[in-house]
């Protein structure tokens, strides 16, 4: 076996070994081990709850035995979490609105930490001219509030989730890109970076494989921090009227229950999605705490 062979070993090796310690931190952690406990369901949800709802979301609606629609019905037998203003099932709408749901916060999240992280390597690595350019264009995004500027975007296109998902990236990297490049400039400047550009390692070479992997727990961090923005993001949007008009999430239900006048009465239909997005967003930002302190040290007990 030859010497870069056995040096990928070891680096693998030690990659998994620090996987494995970061999980067991997690798992130690209660506050983390039930967020990651939520995250799992939610996961379950977003993958199998279309198949798992009893009904349509849209199409069917719940009725008596002697035919009548049940609009606004509470929670009964017929319908276990009640029934909408047109009498549709709030479980089945719960269920397969976890997946539009999930799909906007996993491309969001990793979307905008991949994004975020690259901008970062880059001007960190680099520096100079590069890294004039680059943290000035992030200095920019930083002036074009979110919601506004998605709004006005929306306005003139017609929303679906992967535009919507596709926005919150282009907005939303430049959190991690910051961080990550204050990281970098750190790590550049250690021994084996500068031993590997003495050997005659490209600045390629360099980067991602000597440098990126000593800044990347930072970037799964902030790609936890991304998911949360990202679902709580596009609830807002859709609350406001600009989500995806062909699924059903819940923000849609959110939005859907307001228009109606019901919001202050008909709580089995508001508590659902609210407690879905509730649920989800606290349990990444417990785990994504949980994490830091294993990229951050100095606050671990604090």
């Amino acid at each position: 076996m030859s010497i870069t062979n056995l040096s990928l070993n070891d680096t693998v090796d030690r990659r998994l070994e620090q996987v494995k310690k970061q999980f067991n931190h997690l798992r130690q952690d209660g506050l983390a081990a039930g967020g990651l406990v939520i995250l799992a369901g939610f996961f379950f949800l977003g993958v199998f709850g279309p198949m798992l709802a009893p009904h349509s979301p849209v199409n069917y609606q719940v009725t008596n035995a002697q035919g009548e629609i049940l609009r606004l019905s509470p929670p009964s037998t017929a319908a276990p979490l009640g029934t909408t203003s047109f009498g549709q099932d709030v479980l089945s709408q719960f269920l397969v609105g976890a997946r539009p749901t999930l799909i906007v916060g996993l491309l969001g999240g990793v979307g905008t930490a991949v994004l975020g992280f690259l901008v970062g390597l880059t001007s960190g690595y680099f520096g100079g001219y590069v890294d004039e350019i680059l943290m000035r264009f992030t200095d920019l995004t930083y002036s074009l509030p979110l919601l506004p500027m998605a709004l006005l975007i929306l306005t003139f296109v017609e929303p679906n989730i992967f535009l919507i998902t596709l926005i919150i990236m282009l907005f939303l990297w430049k959190i991690p890109a910051r961080v990550v490049r204050s990281e970098v400039l750190t790590v550049k400047e250690r021994t084996f970076v500068k031993s590997a550009r003495a050997s005659g390692a490209s600045n390629l070479r360099t980067m991602f494989v000597h440098v990126a992997p000593n800044v990347l727990s930072i970037g799964v961090l902030y790609t936890a921090y991304g998911i949360a923005w990202s679902i709580a993001v596009q609830a807002s949007l859709a609350f406001l009227g600009f989500g995806d008009p062909t699924t059903t999430s819940w923000g849609m239900m959110l939005r859907a229950v307001f228009t109606s006048g019901a919001i202050r009465d008909a709580w089995w239909w508001v508590l659902p999605p609210a407690f879905g997005i509730a649920s989800v967003t606290t349990a990444v930002f417990l785990v994504g705490r949980s994490y830091e302190e294993i990229t951050n040290p100095e606050i671990q007990n604090q």
